[in-house]
């Protein structure tokens, strides 16, 4: 019999086909199956084509950011799997709901669009006959999960994404995206946005009817999401000034001048470059909760507990000694909450964003990227080389493109000299490079690796380049949005208790409704 978790890792990993308007598609790891042969997600480019970077030059410099000393940054751990959350709501995947029957070119763009709308949540919405299935019979609530019991921890409903399968077999997650189960700690966010969905749902008044609960359900959500995406998480990962030219002047380099109400693209620069800055601010090992503290919830474990990338540890669901502790993964005493301090000692924060990356990530699991067994332990299993690879084939432009191209576009920023490229601020050491190959290293450098040099010294925040690519693609997504606070600019938060503040801690507390016991089910 067929393993349908590794069909289910094949369709949401497997593909990486990017189809650039008006250049045709670039093909980075396989052929595309006929299963596969449904319009493309719309991708652009920003900037130049740039020229590849030899192979050998690609292994050198993935190993030099591989395993060397990590720094932790300021920036708590949580908004590193946020950023991964939000990442799968931007960018396409060849998931179920994408390529389910009868599905038709408009219904795919606006199904799987590159706008910050929580289609990653909300699949096609719960009319949809592929979609119905994520959620109640209501059709307004998303289904939840249930954990396993485990020793003496009782089985907790709404703290696993909703699974599908009968028996004692590691479970399919059952959401319309299925890399949000590549890791644990994705998988609890999303957990974490479904319960905050079904909130809202509950707090709806009763005078809205039935027919009209989800769609005002789901305007309210999103509008809330930008607003967290907006003053919470960018100020976090790109210098505030950035953020704050952008949403207020526009856009200089992205769709300038795009009509508002048109489908965004998704810029190639943006999604093969500039935010996988992530991948930097990964740990190796977390205070993860009461049952694994100081640093014993490892990279390994919250990969093997997800189903994408792992074995959920070999029970049917998440075992109920690994759900979440928010307070070890968000400061909610920055919303006035010391009540919600973690244990002292016990707090996470994410790697400082920079050109190094902790060990794991040089040897992932085929889970994680639809690998095959000669995969393991070699160049294809490390994601820096991964990350340059597939820059490479599509010959995306490099730093310096993109900064002379911002500079001739009005934006101020100060380029980087070929000596700070080389030698960072304790991030990666380019000295196993021949001189040579240094020589064109420098002289076109990888987009990626050059964002987070910027970043690297920058205090770990994004500047220059790579902050303006992800302030000006989230500005964007947010405008091209069904519901959208950038074309609604006089739009205000609604939920908790400050008037215009609403940050990732409010929308937890708020969903874990405003109880320890639930925010950290563990307890200390």
């Amino acid at each position: 019999m067929p393993d349908q978790a590794g069909a289910a890792r094949e369709q949401a990993h497997g593909r990486e086909l990017y189809v650039i308007e008006g250049e045709g598609s670039y093909e980075t790891h396989r052929a595309a199956t006929a299963a596969e042969a449904a319009p493309p997600f719309r991708f652009s480019r920003v900037g130049p084509r740039g020229k590849r970077l030899d192979a050998k030059v690609r292994s050198k410099v993935a190993r030099a950011m591989s395993g060397g000393r990590q720094r932790d940054g300021r920036i708590p751990a949580g908004y590193t799997y946020l950023g991964q959350f939000v990442d799968h709501d931007l960018t396409f995947d060849a998931t179920t709901v994408a390529f389910g029957e009868d599905i038709s070119p408009a219904d795919l763009l606006q199904g799987r669009s590159p706008t910050l709308d929580l289609d990653s949540l909300y699949g096609f919405g719960p009319d949809d006959e592929v979609s119905q299935r994520f959620y109640e019979d209501d059709r307004t609530r998303l289904k939840v999960g249930t954990t396993t019991r485990i020793d003496n921890l009782i089985a907790r409903a709404g703290f696993d994404v909703p699974r599908v399968g009968t028996g004692t077999r590691p479970r399919r997650a059952n959401i319309p995206d299925l890399r949000n189960d590549e890791n644990l700690a994705v998988a609890q966010h999303h957990a974490a946005f479904i319960r905050f969905h079904n909130r809202v749902v509950d707090k709806l008044p009763s005078s809205v009817p039935a027919a009209a609960r989800f769609t005002k359900a789901r305007r309210v959500v999103v509008l809330h999401y930008q607003w967290m995406l907006k003053t919470d998480y960018l100020p976090r990962i790109v210098d505030p000034a950035i953020v704050s030219d952008v949403f207020t002047d526009g856009r200089k380099v992205f769709e300038v001048g795009a009509d508002p109400l048109s489908m965004p693209t998704m810029p190639v620069e943006f999604s093969v470059g500039a935010f996988r800055l992530g991948h930097s601010m990964i740990r190796e090992a977390y205070d993860w909760n009461a049952e694994f503290p100081d640093g014993a919830g490892s990279l390994f474990f919250l990969f093997d507990f997800s189903r994408t990338s792992g074995t959920l540890g070999g029970s049917p669901t998440l075992p109920s000694n690994w759900i979440a502790d928010w307070r070890r993964l968000y400061r909610f005493k920055q919303i006035d909450r010391p009540d919600l301090d973690p244990p002292a000692g016990e707090f996470n924060h994410a790697r400082r964003i920079d050109t190094a990356l902790v060990d794991p990530l040089a040897n992932l699991p085929l889970g994680s990227f639809g690998g095959v067994d000669g995969d393991a332990g070699t160049m294809r299993a490390n994601l820096a080389f991964r990350n340059l690879t597939r820059a490479a084939m599509l010959h995306l432009a490099s730093g310096q493109q993109m900064a002379d191209l911002m500079t001739a576009r009005g934006v101020q920023l100060t380029k980087l000299t070929t000596d700070q490229i080389r030698d960072g601020l304790n991030g990666a050491d380019l000295s196993d490079l021949t001189p040579a190959q240094l020589s064109a290293f420098l002289t076109d450098t990888p987009l990626w690796f050059y964002v987070l040099r910027e970043a690297e010294l920058n205090n770990g925040r994004l500047t220059g380049v790579g902050g303006r690519l992800v302030a000006e693609t989230f500005h964007r997504a947010m405008e091209g949005s069904r519901n959208s606070i950038v074309r609604n600019s006089a739009w205000r938060p609604r939920i908790g208790p400050v008037a215009d503040r609403f940050r990732m801690a409010d929308l937890l507390v708020f969903a874990f409704e405003n109880k320890l016991a639930l925010l950290a089910p563990l307890g200390d």
